[in-house]
């Protein structure tokens, strides 16, 4: 075979390698678990909301709560997997709102992260509406992406906002993991969190895993020198991407939740 022959069958390799890469990327992206509305709505968790189409779980405090917090989970499980985030915020007299994503528990839907985000901002708007302000967004890795981008869009609404793991750009986190593909070219979901929070002026409290192997803190600490004023990154120390909630205690929580809503903001 002459070289011109051996560079096309290279070329038509590459080609479909890469197509394959493109059309398979949300495999690689989302892993969602289904799940009925009765097998999540338990242990102080109740569908949300009440009177509407399932977007999630809602969770609320002993005595009157004195702000919303809106969880946005990773890219695994469902909302029913994040009870933990509704046993420590209720505690601090938070309502928690664990929202869920289309395609995702219950929920029918198409994956990406057009339908994601603007589902998030559907559900930003709902519990604004129902529960007025504070209200504050959390998101975790994947979830730290939905809620930069929504957030973005709702900031008027927004009291502050929490990224946990979270990367600056998903390129970023596409190309340390599969350094051999066009990441920049193939992916047609950016989730750039960078861009959507380059004018967001609200409190933002970034937390880094310190040994997450899944989104290498230098991603988080990249979206954090990029944001705005007011900011503050907090590092839990010999964590893991999954197992940071193990590794932070109520103190850690307040004073996280306190960042986010101080007044002098």
């Amino acid at each position: 075979m002459n070289v011109t022959g051996m560079l096309r069958r290279l070329t038509v390799a590459c080609l479909i390698v890469f197509a394959g890469a493109a059309v398979l990327q949300d495999r690689f992206l989302y892993f969602p678990e289904k799940a009925r509305i009765e097998d999540l709505a338990f242990g102080g968790l109740r569908a949300w909301p009440p009177d509407e189409a399932f977007r999630g779980l809602v969770a609320e405090p002993a005595e009157a709560a004195r702000a919303t917090a809106i969880v946005f989970h990773g890219n695994a499980g469902h909302a029913g997997h994040r009870s933990h985030y509704a046993a420590m915020l209720t505690r601090l007299g938070l309502r928690v709102i664990l929202a869920e994503y289309p395609g995702y528990g219950p929920r029918d839907g198409a994956l990406g992260e057009d339908n994601l985000v603007a589902d998030a901002r559907q559900t930003i708007v709902l519990a604004h509406r129902l529960y007025g302000a504070p209200l504050l967004v959390i998101g975790e890795s994947l979830g730290a992406g939905v809620a930069a981008a929504a957030g973005s869009r709702e900031r008027d609404k927004i009291a502050g906002l929490m990224l946990i793991t979270p990367w600056d750009r998903l390129e970023h986190i596409a190309a340390y993991h599969y350094p051999w593909l066009p990441v920049k070219w193939l992916l047609r979901d950016r989730y750039d969190s960078t861009a959507h929070l380059a004018s967001f002026g609200r409190p933002v409290l970034v937390v880094i895993a310190e040994r997450d192997s899944i989104v290498p803190p230098r991603f988080g600490e990249a979206l954090f020198h990029a944001l705005p004023e007011p900011k503050r990154m907090m590092v839990v120390n010999a964590a893991e991407h999954n197992d940071w909630i193990g590794r932070v205690d109520e103190t850690w929580w307040r004073e996280a939740t306190g960042f986010l809503l101080a007044p002098s903001h």
